[in-house]
């Protein structure tokens, strides 16, 4: 297959959490791969270094707060006052808390106690940011005529999360829970893709899905070999694994792809 196929040779891809463990990732692999890449992140610190870090003419970093429509305007705004197109749309960012002792006490929220303020706040973040991003670039899309949007779900957005992974060995009662948001706006991502899909399916615009299995990042040991056991390939994924499959679906090599969801998830939904 030629490499040609996989290049993005000045293409303008915005990246929504860009900053973040797997964001910067990917916004290196768009680099290596010729694309002009928008960074965009509430962590505007984070994202300033990261372009600094990778290349200031190739990385724009733009502050981005997904929940907030005039922030989204603006980011797109500079986008297209900088490189006049846009090429590609990749919706990563979401509220995922981790389990470290900074989030610990959320996650001893059992669904039956669930704030409703919580569940708004996440919501907003991790589905009706994906819509506000969505709709924003879109305009310039249609003008263009193409565009590729690939939209970042999870594993659990597929099935449910084992809460038997987040249960520590010397608790007789669990204490610590997946929250129900994360499943829920994961798994209504799907919709969303195949919605768009459909609706832009003549007018050069792809979107669909990539979803991520679970990266090491610090996890306890406990943690660790517990996760493991669970997934066929045996380990956590690296975080520049999935580098791969997004440059498959913003480029050429993908082009009669659309609407589809592509899991990398080292097999752990094959079980």
């Amino acid at each position: 297959m030629s490499r040609t196929l996989f290049e993005l040779e000045n293409r303008v891809i915005i990246i929504t959490g860009g900053a973040g463990l797997i964001g910067k990732e990917y916004v290196k692999s768009l680099v290596e791969n010729g694309a002009y890449v928008v960074v965009g992140d509430i962590n505007q610190t984070a994202t300033n270094n990261l372009a600094t870090s990778i290349n200031p003419e190739r990385v724009m970093p733009v502050y981005l707060d997904v929940t907030d429509p005039t922030s989204i305007q603006q980011m797109v705004r500079s986008t297209i006052s900088r490189f006049n197109q846009i090429d590609g749309l990749v919706n990563n960012v979401a509220l995922d808390p981790k389990f470290d002792p900074e989030n610990q006490a959320q996650h001893t929220l059992t669904f039956e106690n669930y704030p409703l303020d919580l569940w708004q706040k996440e919501i907003a973040v991790n589905l009706t940011g994906i819509f506000l991003c969505t709709q924003a670039v879109a305009p310039h899309l249609l003008r263009q005529g193409h565009g590729s949007i690939v939209n970042i779900s999870s594993i659990y957005g597929m099935v449910g999360p084992d809460q038997r992974l987040y249960k520590k060995d010397n608790e007789i009662e669990q204490t610590s829970f997946k929250p129900v948001t994360y499943t829920v706006s994961k798994s209504a991502i799907f919709g969303f893709t195949k919605y768009l899909a459909s609706y832009w399916g003549n007018k050069g615009i792809r979107v669909n899905t990539l979803t991520l299995g679970g990266v090491f990042n610090n996890h306890t040991d406990e943690f660790f070999t517990k996760y493991c056991a669970r997934v066929p390939i045996g380990r956590m994924a690296h975080a520049n694994e999935y580098c791969g499959a997004l440059i498959y679906l913003l480029s050429d090599a993908s082009s009669y792809m659309t609407g589809a969801n592509l899991v990398i998830d080292g097999g752990w939904t094959a079980w």
